[in-house]
């Protein structure tokens, strides 16, 4: 006889053996022993989750002539022809090749007719979403009023795709994703009946993959056991056959990725590469590592939030330390939107590397997560001792010493630059060293606009707040409204009355050249919101 595959071979064939599907299981024991059983059924949920595999075992039930506590008895002469797929009672349509209005046409010629032996006629329509707008309209009639001996079971993967007018005559039945722990001690049992020695951690890691699909879970299994056959299937064989990376190497990237060494990362990724590992597993395991540590750094208990080993967990805790939630954040958004363009490209690991050197490059981002990233990577080499090399000429023509001859090469300053002021006052400089905190309590579009606003001093000590002419500007200049939101937006963050002056300045305008910056000038204190 030839090799049937494991999700064939231990299809459940009674109600008992379902597994995370209890909710639904007992809703239908219940009608079956009840006798008040629906003429239409609507089975929704994602694919492996075992939809078919109930609608089968409920039609069984629904013919079993010795029905056991509303499970059908698998002895019976109707119960054995169904499962031998010789019934004429249980007839199974696929929607994706049978979607035409003349395929639903001969549906409803045949319901006419009453079963030749049993109680029920049962229609399964798999991927029920795929039929054309005419054949639910020609389905419709006949299911909101079939004859007694008509049961109809919708199932499919897409329920948003089925119209409103068949959503309402059907019972609806949403299927959940199966939980890890439910498809590892499956998979444990049947493995016990194969007589297969399988590492219960590599069982765990096949059962995380299958995101809630125990069909897919079986698949993979299936597909580790035939490449290593005849041997004991270890965590790191089915790392192998499904060309996945262990954590030691996400925790290794992490730690390159932190320390902004781009090289490293390359480097890293060569060797990911060269063991002909799968670069969109990669991608979405890395990321969901990576969730992993930002729930650690973010709530106390995670045990039972996360699906991880005691060591795995202790050392996803130390990992944790190691950078801050703003950071694992953008980490974490990067290599998201990296997920959705990877799937389907040609050039993988180039896109891979791109993402690598823009998350150890802040400063090839514009947006606020990455400004603030860079303002954080400069504290650290400031609190380490590193010298910051400052701009050709320094503040105003100064060098760092404060030699205001150092600037230039003949010696002199230049003339047309404005002079520092003396002193600024108390309440300007809280502005200024706030400020990030001020545009991250304004609302869009007001924050949005405020992004390329610069902060300066007037000849009266008053704080200047220059625009881009002309969107910008504009938002604030013609809208006395916005100029007073704003104003109590700065007036809140220091607790006393500010009354700014709104300037405007060109685009492409060197504004230090007629202006002083006083975020230049004062060492920005950001305070970050737990």
């Amino acid at each position: 006889m030839s090799y049937q595959a494991l999700y064939r071979k231990f299809r459940p064939a009674e109600f008992e053996n379902v597994k995370g599907q209890d909710h639904i299981v007992e809703t239908l024991k219940n009608q079956i022993t009840a006798d008040r059983i629906g003429h239409a059924y609507l089975f929704c949920g994602t694919r492996g989750t075992g939809k078919t595999t109930i609608a089968k075992i409920f039609a069984k039930a629904v013919n079993c002539e010795n029905p056991v506590d509303g499970s059908p008895c698998g002895e019976c002469k109707s119960c054995k022809a169904i499962a031998s797929g010789s019934s004429m009672n249980v007839i199974e349509i696929d929607a994706a090749s049978n979607n035409g209005v003349d395929n639903i046409r001969e549906i409803v010629d045949e319901v006419s007719y009453s079963p030749a032996e049993g109680k029920y006629k049962v229609y399964i329509i798999d991927e029920v979403h795929m039929l054309s707008i005419g054949a639910f309209n020609a389905l419709l009639k006949t299911l909101e009023e079939p004859p007694e001996y008509v049961i109809f079971i919708l199932a499919t993967t897409e329920v948003h795709k089925i119209p409103i007018t068949i959503l309402s005559r059907c019972q609806r039945y949403d299927f959940k994703r199966i939980g890890i722990d439910t498809i590892t001690d499956r998979l444990s049992e049947l493995m016990d009946k194969e007589q297969v020695q399988v590492e219960p951690k590599a069982l765990r890691y096949i059962a995380k993959t299958a995101d809630g699909s125990l069909r897919d879970a079986l698949s993979l299994l299936d597909q580790c056991i035939a490449f290593h056959f005849g041997k004991e299937l270890t965590y790191d064989m089915v790392l192998d056959v499904l060309g996945a990376v262990d954590n030691e190497v996400f925790s290794r990237l992490l730690r390159h990725m932190i320390e902004q060494d781009v090289l490293a990362c390359i480097s890293l990724l060569e060797e990911i590469v060269m063991q002909g590992r799968e670069l969109t597993q990669f991608v979405s395991d890395y990321t969901w590592y990576l969730r992993n540590l930002l729930l650690v750094k973010s709530c106390d208990d995670v045990e039972d939030v996360l699906d991880v080993s005691s060591d795995h967990l202790k050392l996803l805790k130390e990992e944790a330390d190691m950078a801050d939630q703003n950071t694992i954040m953008r980490f974490i958004r990067i290599f998201s939107e990296l997920s959705g363009q990877i799937r389907y490209a040609s050039a993988k690991r180039v896109m891979i590397e791109m993402t690598m050197i823009k998350a150890c490059r802040p400063n090839m981002e514009k947006d606020q997560e990455s400004v603030l990233e860079r303002i954080r990577t400069l504290e650290n080499k400031i609190e380490k001792g590193l010298v910051m090399a400052a701009p050709a000429g320094g503040i105003n023509g100064a060098g760092i010493s404060g030699n205001p001859q150092a600037g230039t090469p003949n010696g002199s300053a230049p003339a047309n630059r404005p002079q520092l002021p003396k002193a600024i006052p108390e309440d300007v400089e809280q502005i200024v060293k706030k400020w990030p905190v001020i545009l991250n309590d304004c609302s869009n579009p007001m924050k949005g606009y405020l992004k390329t606003a610069r902060l300066s001093l007037g000849n009266d000590n008053h704080l200047q707040i220059f625009l881009v002419e002309g969107t910008y500007s504009d938002y604030f200049l013609k809208n006395p409204e916005h100029q007073e939101q704003l104003k109590q937006h700065l007036s809140n963050a220091i607790g006393k009355e500010v009354i700014p002056d709104f300037k405007t300045y060109g685009q492409n305008e060197d504004f230090e050249a007629n202006n002083i910056d006083l975020s230049r000038i004062i060492m920005m204190d950001i305070e970050e919101e737990d």
